[in-house]
């Protein structure tokens, strides 16, 4: 895993430290080295940028400046030789601040945090994407399954039957963990042995909620909540 990045820097000799830095690094991928924010900001409307290693102190439009027009902020690291700007550097949510001259060790480890960073911020993304999912264990097989799929459990002697729109798993489990684990919002035990996707409901009368062709009792006292439920729908 690579994470693209650019250095802008108004010196061309610490352009190509940095830039050396960077390609010696075996999880970043330099797209570009730029001596002004203008540069810098045209190359990112063509290219994906992960993290930009940014001098404050340029002539024109500073580091701060240059930030401030950006819609998208990817990671940045910012490099000055001056300490001072530490303070406002955070304040724009910097990953790290390098202080010049860079010593290896400590270039190695802001990128560390910023790799770090990365792959939480890919992860969750993923996971938004994704939906909700439970993960359940049938056959001693672990499975991923996604919430919205899940059409009723069910429960079935010491084990519980997972139905999805695409099949069905037999877990060793109890309905009353399930009923804790899945949202309260989309899910309603209305019955004893069943729980139920408020989204798969296609009609219900006073003795059965239908799913498909499928007919799932409703205890006597669980109705109200059923019809409580599908009224905020």
């Amino acid at each position: 895993m690579k994470i693209n990045c650019v250095v802008v820097d108004d010196s061309s000799i610490q352009r190509m430290i940095i830039a050396k830095l960077v390609n010696n690094h075996q999880h970043l991928h330099l797209i570009g080295d730029f001596s002004n924010a203008i540069e810098a900001k045209n190359c990112m409307s063509i290219h994906t940028v992960d993290l930009i290693f940014l001098d404050i102190e340029m002539p024109v439009i500073s580091g701060f400046d240059f930030l401030d027009g950006l819609k998208t902020k990817p990671q940045i690291i910012f490099i000055t030789s001056k300490a001072e700007y530490a303070m406002k550097a955070f304040d724009y949510d910097a990953t790290d601040y390098l202080q010049k001259p860079i010593a290896l060790e400590r270039f190695n480890a802001s990128v560390k945090r910023a790799i770090d960073l990365h792959l939480l911020r890919t992860d969750n993304k993923e996971e938004e994407e994704e939906g909700e999912h439970i993960f359940i264990k049938s056959n001693l097989k672990k499975s991923k399954i996604f919430t919205s799929k899940i059409k009723w459990i069910e429960a079935y002697g010491d084990y519980v039957r997972v139905v999805t729109e695409d099949d069905s798993n037999l877990v060793l489990s109890t309905m009353k963990a399930f009923e804790n684990d899945l949202s309260k919002e989309k899910f309603i035990r209305v019955h004893k042995s069943y729980i139920v996707n408020i989204d798969k409901i296609d009609r219900f009368n006073s003795k059965f909620a239908e799913i498909g062709v499928t007919k799932i009792p409703l205890s006597r006292n669980k109705k109200e909540d059923l019809i409580r439920a599908l009224s905020i729908l």
